[in-house]
């Protein structure tokens, strides 16, 4: 994961497919944003950085809801797919391609590496038991089912893990188990079901999980579950009937399970992508044989899924397999664990009513440090750092220095004079340059918490400069004056640098700021180059001219957040 630049990168990011059964919220959120950072980053650095993602749409849960409003799944998931897009548009989420699994080329491909891995020997047919509703005349998702841990006995748990001591168990396994739909108790029930066999992969996942895959808490967690289990056992990948989603092959009334085709969904969506961008080769991307790169950006609660069972899937198929899953973990709001379930969340649309989407771009990425630690927003902290950092630090930059150039200089940059006070400046900035590559490391890790804070360190220092050259007290003559616009230019060279950083996490900030400038749009090597120097607008042999200052951020107030508190 070098970041030096030899030849553009070909990249593929992908964030998990989003559940087509509601509204999203802060933690859905979470992970879009981390993983557009990143890809903004690659972009920002010229390489070629495909992003895609989704809605996951197959599933009981989906069904049930449909049928709970009287409409079909279908005009269901379409729904929820158009609030999805308009929601994930306003946080400035950059998808190259968003598509959904109930598509033709899902089912294609789903299709295509189910057959060759029973061609493999792969699949078998178990009799199993599951938790059956007798009034509802239906098998049970582990997440219809709820009763007693039958680990640590907290009430109130799911019927495939317990929220309280984290133990993952079978639904039956529950004592006093209850149907979430009738509120009746469950039978078991037999039933023929289809299998994937992953015992046969079982060495190769526990030395792909060794490598540089995974952060190393979510590795080490891994090995322990192979220490404990010896063997991988089989995993399931059919429903019975009734179940939205597709029909496997042969078979009149088995459906395969949500979690074999929702990973498919990553490379049906992108050959989706293709179609539309002929220059992008498919098989370049999914051959076992190639030089270009796969991200996953996935929660801490589906590290298996994205770890074990996918990478088995694709290896098995002749697929290639990922090149590095990024995994983050939950978020919590004020201390409680958000849930959609539950009800304990923020919906995205309630949070665009009240606030600016890059205010949350900004929080989240001060918190994201590349571990599995959970993130919590805490609205004071939320508060100060907004209107300490980005408005108090970082805008105030180009405020203080725009204002005076409009109000002396008719919006005139100073010339590039080697004057004392202009080569002082220059230092300055040729530090903030050379703290480029270290700012680099930390995005490429996904480190976004070291990104903010050594950015926040150069507005420190930008600002001290400002102090020190008073600029504000140079206006009484044009002798001082020139020193004022000399030092108000330099000022506006360090707040463009610092919106070159800041640029993957504040893209609408950063295009507010191109404009103000009056300046390209701004790359990473573009913090070379002084503002003064580049190409004007106005008449040759001029000064550059920037922009009237407007407000790029403003405060937010106590009113703002008593709406989500």
């Amino acid at each position: 994961m070098s970041t030096t630049i030899t030849k553009p990168r070909q990249i593929l990011v992908t964030s998990a497919l989003l559940y087509a059964n509601g509204p999203l919220h802060l933690g859905h959120l979470l992970e879009q944003i981390q993983a557009d950072i990143w890809v903004r980053f690659q972009r920002l650095n010229g390489h070629v950085c495909s992003f895609i993602g989704g809605d996951d749409t197959h599933g009981t849960p989906i069904m049930l809801a449909a049928d709970k409003q009287g409409i079909s799944p279908e005009a269901l998931i379409t729904e929820i797919f158009a609030a999805h897009q308009h929601d994930l548009n306003r946080f400035q989420i950059s998808f190259d391609h968003f598509g959904s699994t109930h598509c033709a080329e899902n089912q294609f491909f789903v299709n295509t590496i189910y057959q060759l891995l029973q061609a493999k020997g792969d699949i078998n047919i178990q009799v199993v038991h599951q938790a059956y509703d007798c009034e509802k005349q239906m098998f049970l998702p582990d997440r219809y089912i709820k009763g007693i841990c039958p680990q640590c006995a907290a009430a109130d748990q799911y019927g495939d893990h317990c929220e309280q001591c984290g133990a993952t168990y079978n639904a039956l396994e529950l004592k006093e188990p209850v149907s979430v739909l009738s509120n009746t108790k469950p039978i078991s029930k037999a039933s023929e079901q289809y299998f994937l066999s992953l015992a046969p992969y079982t060495d190769f996942l526990r030395e792909w999980i060794t490598q540089d895959i995974l952060p190393p808490q979510a590795s080490r967690k891994l090995l322990e579950w192979f220490d404990n289990h010896k063997k991988l056992e089989d995993l399931a990948i059919s429903r019975e009937a009734p179940y939205f989603g597709f029909l496997i092959p042969g078979t009149q009334d088995k459906y395969f399970y949500v979690w074999l085709d929702a990973p498919i969904g990553y490379i049906a969506i992108f050959k989706q992508l293709c179609q539309q961008n002929p220059t992008l080769d498919f098989d370049n991307y999914w051959s076992t044989h190639t030089s270009t790169e796969l991200y996953h950006v996935i929660g801490k609660d589906i590290v298996k899924f994205h770890a074990l069972f996918w990478p088995a899937m694709l290896e098995g198929a002749k697929f290639r397999l990922p090149t590095h899953l990024f995994v983050h973990g939950f978020l919590t709001l004020e201390g409680r664990k958000m849930s959609k379930s539950r009800g304990t969340f923020i919906t995205a649309h309630q949070y665009l009513e009240h606030l600016n989407p890059e205010y949350l771009r900004y929080y989240f990425a001060s918190k994201i440090n590349g571990t599995i630690e959970d993130i919590d927003i805490n609205w004071l902290d939320f508060t100060q750092k907004i209107n300490s950092e980005l408005v108090g630090k970082f805008i105030n930059i180009a405020s203080r220095c725009a204002k005076l150039l409009e109000r002396h200089c008719q919006n005139q940059l100073s010339e590039d004079e080697q004057t004392e006070q202009v080569l002082d400046g220059l230092a300055l900035i040729q530090s903030f340059r050379e703290a480029g590559p270290n700012i680099a490391q930390f995005y490429e890790k996904q480190q976004f918490h070291f990104v903010v804070q050594h950015i926040m360190g150069l507005t420190n220092k930008a600002n001290q400069y400002i102090d020190q050259k008073k600029p504000w007290l140079l206006t009484s003559s044009e002798t001082t004056i020139a020193e004022m616009q000399q030092v108000c230019t330099i000022g506006l060279n360090l707040f463009k640098i610092l919106t070159i950083y800041l640029k993957p996490i504040l893209p609408s900030v950063a295009a507010q700021v191109e404009n103000f400038l009056n300046t390209t749009h701004l790359q990473w090597q573009d913090r070379e180059h002084l503002l003064q120097s580049e190409p004007n607008t106005e008449p040759k042999n001029t000064p550059k001219t920037i922009k009237s200052y407007q407000p790029l951020l403003h405060r937010i107030t106590q009113a703002d957040i008593n709406f989500l508190t």
